[in-house]
This record gives C-alpha cells, sequence and structure tokens, in this order.
C-alpha cells in the first residue's frame, strides 16, 4: 500500500474565487495528470485534509479519477471536529458534498478547535499515517502551507519520506501546456 499526502495553498492564497476560474483549471490539470503518474506507480490512497483550496481540490480530481482507476481510494482527514464550522452555507454544503463522496472521511481529534497543539498532532498523523507527500506550495509565495513544509522538512531529517513541491514555475508550464494544448483542441475536462 502507498498513501500520499497531498496538500497545499488555500484557494483564497492562489487568488481563486469560483470553480470557473481560469488558474483553478490550471490546478486541476496539474493535479490530474501528478495523480494519473502517481496511481500508475502504485499509490493507492490519496489522503488529504478539507481546507478550502488545494486540499477539496485534491479530492475532487481524484474522485474524477476513480472511473478509470477504480483501485484509488480517498480520504479526507480533518485536524478536529466540526472543521469548516465557521465558514460560509456555500463552502460548508461543498465540503460536506465532498466529504460524503470519498472512501473515508474522519477528524484526528474529536474535540473542536481549541488550541495549535491539534494542528501539530494533525501534522504528526498525516507523517505518520503517509508514505510520501505533495505539496502545491513555492518557498519564495510563503502562506499556510509553510507549517505543513516545514514539518515534512523536519520529519525527513529522520525519516525517508519523499516530497514533490509543485512551484509556481511548473504551475506556469502547466497553464502554458493547457493554452497550448486548448488552442490545439486537445483539452480534455
Amino acid at each position: 500500500m502507498s498513501r500520499l499526502w497531498l496538500t497545499g495553498y488555500r484557494s483564497y492564497e492562489l487568488g481563486v474565487f469560483g470553480n470557473q476560474d481560469p488558474k483553478l483549471l490550471v490546478i486541476k490539470d496539474t493535479l490530474r495528470k501528478l495523480l494519473i503518474n502517481k496511481v500508475e506507480s502504485g499509490t493507492d490512497w490519496l489522503i488529504t485534509g478539507g481546507q478550502l483550496g488545494v486540499e477539496q481540490w485534491a479530492a475532487e480530481v481524484a474522485l474524477k479519477l476513480k472511473t478509470d482507476y477504480p483501485e484509488l481510494k480517498i480520504a479526507i482527514m480533518t485536524p478536529f471536529a466540526e472543521f469548516g464550522g465557521n465558514w460560509n452555507e456555500a463552502n460548508q454544503a461543498q465540503y460536506a458534498t465532498l466529504a460524503s463522496q470519498v472512501d473515508f472521511h474522519q477528524s484526528v481529534s474529536e474535540q473542536p478547535y481549541h488550541g495549535p497543539q491539534q494542528l501539530r498532532n494533525y501534522q504528526e498523523f498525516m507523517l505518520t499515517h503517509t508514505d510520501e507527500a505533495v505539496m502545491v506550495y513555492d518557498l519564495e509565495v510563503e502562506g499556510k502551507p509553510k507549517y505543513d513544509y516545514r514539518a515534512i522538512t523536519q520529519f525527513q531529517a529522520q525519516h525517508t519520506y519523499p516530497l514533490t513541491l509543485i512551484d509556481m514555475d511548473w504551475l506556469q508550464e502547466s497553464a502554458n501546456e493547457y493554452q497550448e494544448n486548448l488552442n490545439n483542441g486537445s483539452q480534455i475536462e
């Protein structure tokens, strides 16, 4: 069994607002290609969080891939109970729908948020229950993922734990390729 932790920026950190944002189409296409490669190389579990942004997009992309890769299982793990409870109704509904479609959904802590230790416990859980990580994160563009990046690199000091960073250059190359495919009429959603 090979388990992949996929995380990254929140939607607002990437300036993505709405499901038809061209940036989102490129990000999802990038995630789709990466996940296909990972599944074809033996990954059978995608484990991600429930954050608005890369984590939810990764789960959405993986759900679509299950048609062609039924062996792929998807888990959404959240750091604490009542995760997303302070989001607006539309975001809460989107999250609830997504959580109902994945193979496994659970909170690491059964308590509602009460402190940063829950977030550290979540990182520890993700690191010890996965075999590698992929982050949509650029070291030159800090954001919330910096905490997960730090946890991963500290973990790597003691463990073999591959990390793939999808940085801004990778996303720009993906955008160029996506546009070229659109121009050639070969882009598939």
